[in-house]
């Protein structure tokens, strides 16, 4: 499949040969934000960089606390919180409405998403809903444009840039109107000490170190390279106008969340690998919950759906 070049707007005051591209793709970083130095470090800056540095310091312990339980605890807490927490909940069925669960199983699958530690659903959802409304262009939450640390995880500490791009943030009403939700935004930390807590209560310092640190810090990076890797290295099969790529790779270790470009044509899917072969665990887990009735109102594209975004149907329209 044919890949999108991002070119260079002339708006950015520069040409091709001013910027550098990132290896191995065709992806020109043309924004100049700096993300370390030269910027103003907010006070929430720091309290979300000293987090997600204390975790990482915390999951270089693994080494010498390894035991078979403590490893067994973060592989369940990967499942938990990365694939029905995360993939499922934020974002399937909160971020795109992909589908309807009873309030009661989507509070509690929400709420595995939240032990994940990637900040609260209200923040989360409206942070990816942003991020389609203007992929890859300079209002963009994650693009990397910026270049990958910037869409991988440094746009995590730049509030200041968030607070320039979205003023309002009026785009997460629906989660706003629902106690649930607010009472979890007043309340986030707590419930991630209090895991950390239970972890250490129940199986000491290697159960504190598996079950949140490395647990935490693997899918931290998982869900990162969907917004790095995946609009950089990978394939297009659909027209999106944007960087996002299919990547077999990310997929399979995301529950098939790699399936980007066929996410970011279809963002109202519940179905991400849309071929036979593109393996999609998330969905496979949507499709046991709707067998059981408790998944409804879920979402596919139909072959319309898929024609217009075709490169051929991009082709003949352009000249008609």
């Amino acid at each position: 499949m044919r890949n999108l070049l991002f070119s260079v707007s002339d708006s950015d005051g520069g040409n091709q040969s001013d910027h550098r591209k990132i290896p191995f793709s065709d992806v020109v970083v043309t924004g100049t934000r700096s993300q370390i130095w030269e910027r103003k470090w907010r006070p929430i800056d720091i309290q979300v960089a000293s987090w997600v540095f204390s975790v990482h310091l915390l999951s270089l312990f693994a080494p010498f606390t390894f035991t078979w339980d403590a490893f067994w605890v973060a592989f369940m807490g990967y499942l938990l919180t990365g694939l029905v927490g995360i993939t499922l909940s934020y974002h399937r069925l909160l971020a795109h409405h992909s589908l309807k669960l009873p309030k009661w199983l989507e509070y509690t699958c929400v709420y595995l998403g939240v032990l994940a530690a990637q900040r609260d659903p209200i923040f989360w959802v409206s942070m990816h809903r942003y991020h389609h409304q203007f992929v890859d262009s300079e209002k963009d939450t994650h693009s990397p444009i910026n270049g990958f640390w910037f869409s991988h995880m440094g746009w995590l500490f730049d509030s200041g840039y968030i607070l320039e791009k979205y003023q309002e943030r009026k785009n997460v009403e629906d989660l706003k109107k629902q106690w649930f939700y607010m009472f979890i935004r007043k309340t986030y930390m707590w419930h991630i000490l209090g895991c950390g807590a239970i972890l250490y209560a129940w199986g000491g310092f290697p159960y504190l170190v598996w079950g949140l640190g490395v647990r935490t810090v693997w899918v931290y990076h998982l869900t990162f390279l969907v917004n790095s890797a995946c609009h950089i290295w990978g394939y297009q099969a659909w027209n999106t106008g944007d960087l996002s790529k299919n990547n077999w790779w990310v997929a399979m270790l995301t529950f098939g969340e790699g399936w980007h470009n066929n996410h970011h044509a279809f963002e109202f899917s519940a179905r991400h690998g849309l071929e036979w072969w593109q393996i999609d665990i998330s969905w496979y887990i949507i499709r046991f919950l709707e067998a059981l009735g408790l998944a409804t109102n879920v979402k596919v594209p139909t072959e319309a759906h898929k024609y217009k975004k075709t490169f051929k149907a991009y082709d003949i329209n352009t000249f008609k």
